[in-house]
């Protein structure tokens, strides 16, 4: 099996169907496995879409810790009635953390959408600590963040965060709160989420939730009462 693992927003969406759009497709690098070649593998995405009429184009960068690449799919939006311009190209970004924090559990599903997939992902405890890990870090805090946190802190069948995890992710981007437990992480939250702007909050996630969803339910209260 190839050494990564599927996290982040889009693994949500397509394990749990959680209702919010996101941009990129995210993935860490087993530790444990070297048999890693990031351009292989775009070489082998592009070999299995051409021969179904696909045009490709790859566009990588691996000279970082976290290695990106772009597929793109130039004329598709074209050709689909999605764009008046032939020349606007459909890129979809992928990222490889090559160092990701240790401690994240693994898991492997099958998925029945589109096409029969079998992902290996991180498991629910393990995902959860990688949002909490970018809510207390991430320098400007997006409201797609807050409502992913949302989303798990309102359903009570979740897991707590893997805190072995959260930890490890915390030390290494130079936090300075302390270790988190099972007492304390809750409060180190709550206080983040104090320092908010939720009008921004609410305003930068509108373009990425599924209708019916009112972003006015993303606020202090509400996030403070899930917390209990």
């Amino acid at each position: 099996m190839i050494p990564l693992a599927f996290h982040g927003g889009t693994a949500l969406r397509f394990l749990y169907s959680h209702g919010r759009f996101s941009e990129d497709l995210d993935f860490a690098l087993d530790a444990s496995n070297e048999a890693y070649n990031f351009r292989t593998y775009l070489q082998s995405v592009a070999n299995e879409l051409s021969p179904e009429g696909y045009k490709i184009s790859l566009k990588i960068n691996d000279q970082k810790t976290v290695n990106t690449a772009y597929i793109r799919f130039p004329g598709l939006l074209y050709e689909l009635g999605l764009s008046q311009v032939k020349s606007e190209v459909l890129a979809i970004k992928i990222e490889v953390d090559t160092k990701a924090p240790k401690g994240a559990v693994l898991t492997t599903t099958v998925i029945r959408r589109f096409v029969l997939l079998q992902l290996q992902h991180h498991d629910k405890a393990s995902l959860f600590a990688g949002k909490l890990h970018a809510v207390l870090m991430r320098p400007y805090l997006k409201g797609r963040d807050i409502f992913e946190l949302f989303w798990y802190l309102s359903d009570p069948a979740w897991p707590a965060p893997n805190l072995e995890f959260l930890n490890n992710a915390l030390i290494k981007t130079n936090w300075r709160g302390g270790i988190l437990d099972e007492k304390n992480w809750k409060d180190k939250l709550r206080l983040r989420l104090r320092n908010l702007n939720w009008n921004n909050v609410q305003q930068d996630v509108q373009s990425f939730i599924e209708p019916g969803f009112d972003p006015k339910m993303l606020s202090l209260p509400t996030l403070e009462a899930l917390l209990k």
